[in-house]
């Protein structure tokens, strides 16, 4: 609150000090508005993804198209759950259009081996051939 100098009935005085109040309480607003969004902007769905050292793929510009496999051996692309025979069909019109034609798979470290396999192989008797397989990094590999 500022400081009036004078008469409360001088017309003539005029307050020149910016009020920054109402400014700091919209930003906190906002500053915790994306403190609760920003978590939530991840694909897919969560999985406890395999440790790997492998190289880091460089980010895209356009959002990444993840196929994820929860550990129930359950297909989701992106949030939504997908039958495994109709995973080509859904994938498909979504690739049409992009720049790069990567489908990211994120498969549970705890689901089958045979599973991801058949996924994969799903994936290429449909054409889908450009597939990046996402980990964890592992302990050893953060530290280089």
């Amino acid at each position: 609150m500022a400081l009036q100098v004078g008469t409360p009935h001088d017309e003539e005085s005029v307050l020149s000090e910016i009020n920054i109040t109402p400014l700091v309480d919209v930003m906190l607003v906002l500053l915790i508005i994306f403190m609760i969004t920003a978590p939530m902007l991840h694909q897919g769905i969560e999985v406890a993804l395999p440790k790997s050292e492998a190289q880091v793929l460089p980010t895209r510009i356009e959002d990444p198209l993840v196929l994820s496999i929860n550990r129930d051996g359950l297909v989701y692309v992106r949030d939504k759950p997908v039958h495994p025979t109709k995973l080509v069909e859904v994938l498909t019109p979504m690739l049409r259009g992009r720049a790069d034609q990567i489908v990211f798979l994120k498969g549970d470290r705890d689901v089958a081996y045979g599973r991801v396999v058949e996924v994969l192989d799903t994936l290429r008797r449909g054409g889908i051939v450009q597939v990046g397989m996402v980990t964890e990094r592992s302990d050893a590999g953060a530290a280089r």
